[in-house]
C-alpha cells in the first residue's frame, strides 16, 4: 500500500448531493515503477505487471460514497453465511 504523502489534506466535509454521478472516464498513462502502458478510471491506476498502484487522492474527481453505489444491497440485507473452509470430508468407511 502506498503511504500517504506528508502534507496530504484530509477529505473535506461532504455535502449531500442528489445529482447522479457521471460515468467514469477511461484514462491512460505509463506505470511510474516499470513503464508499462496502463489504463485506469479517472486517473486511478494499478499496474498488472509490477503491482504499482497510485494513491486514490490522485484521481480526477471524488470517489462515490457507498450510498451512491447502484449495486449496493438494500438496507437490512445481511451477507450470506460463509461455508466452512476447507470442505469437510466424509469419514472413511461411512
Amino acid at each position: 500500500m502506498t503511504p500517504r504523502p506528508h502534507g496530504a489534506h484530509l477529505p473535506e466535509e461532504r455535502t449531500e448531493s442528489t445529482a447522479p454521478l457521471s460515468p467514469p472516464e477511461l484514462t491512460e498513462a505509463e506505470c511510474r515503477r516499470c513503464g508499462t502502458y496502463i489504463a485506469g478510471l479517472d486517473g486511478r491506476y494499478a499496474c498488472g505487471v509490477c503491482g504499482w498502484v497510485n494513491d486514490h487522492s490522485e484521481g480526477h474527481r471524488r470517489l462515490p460514497r457507498a450510498d451512491e453505489d447502484p449495486d449496493r444491497p438494500p438496507k437490512g440485507r445481511r451477507r450470506p453465511k460463509q461455508l466452512p473452509w476447507p470442505p469437510v470430508e466424509p469419514a472413511p468407511g461411512s
